[in-house]
């Protein structure tokens, strides 16, 4: 499943109930998010999670978000977050590109027994089994699929080939290749690189506390290349973020 599942976090209810508020940041991946017993705000660039007074299960997914992200968890909340590598939810299932070119909605209902295998997880105490719990049940969804030329072209794009070369080499049009990785991913091919370089910093600060050497360990042209992107992607600069976010956690959140 490593292929197409970079991971999963849970948040687990506890006796007393407990706030959670963070900033969370852009990256590639196809996220699913289930709730249980939850009620759901969804903002321009923040999500409110409160317990429900109600029995529920709420399925969530966002597939595109080029600005941090507020998560403002308040009450008993029992969670589980589902991260697809870039091209992995189409290896489960069949519309996925409907789903991608939406970027986001507050209704994920894929299978007809999903709800009730992720309330029965949720539900589950011990984490060793839910995990797999987690495992069989997407194990149990995985399908045949051909995505080679997208694979290619996405390793390309790390490799930080340019765009135009990319096209001629696979014998695209840059337009056709914006369109099919678009379709395929959720967000052009530049946008997909920009992202990716900030997540391949983040992932190298722990190496260098240069950021000259950080920017050009992580492809960006320059220093002031990485300082820009890191103020469009985090809205602060690489200094002021790497102070406040714990890069060594496995999950890159600003905790408010």
């Amino acid at each position: 499943m490593k292929k197409y599942i970079e991971g999963y976090y849970f948040i687990a209810s506890s006796e007393e109930p407990t706030s959670l508020h963070y900033w969370t940041f852009p990256n590639n991946f196809f996220i699913v998010s289930v709730n249980a017993n939850a009620d759901i705000q969804v903002e321009e660039n923040k999500i409110v999670v409160k317990e429900s007074e109600h029995e529920n299960l709420v399925a969530n997914y966002v597939s595109r978000y080029t600005n941090p992200i507020e998560v403002n968890c308040e009450g008993a909340i029992n969670e589980i977050t589902i991260y697809f590598k870039p091209l992995g939810i189409h290896h489960f299932m069949a519309n996925a590109d409907e789903l991608i070119l939406q970027k986001s909605a507050l209704c994920f209902n894929p299978f007809p027994d999903f709800k009730e295998t992720m309330a029965a997880v949720l539900k589950q105490k011990d984490r060793m089994l839910q995990r797999d719990m987690l495992e069989q049940y997407w194990l149990s969804k995985l399908r045949t699929v051909e995505l080679s030329l997208l694979e290619k072209v996405i390793i390309d794009i790390e490799a930080d080939l340019r765009i135009d070369g990319i096209a001629k080499k696979h014998n695209f049009s840059r337009q056709y290749l914006n369109k099919l990785f678009t379709q395929g991913v959720g967000k052009s091919p530049t946008e997909y690189r920009k992202i990716h370089r900030f997540r391949n910093a983040i992932a190298k600060r722990k190496e260098t506390d240069s950021l000259t050497e950080l920017s050009y360990e992580s492809l960006f042209y320059d220093q002031s290349h990485l300082i820009k992107d890191f103020k469009q992607l985090a809205k602060v600069s690489p200094n002021a973020f790497f102070k406040k976010v714990d890069t060594n956690k496995g999950y890159i959140w600003l905790f408010i």
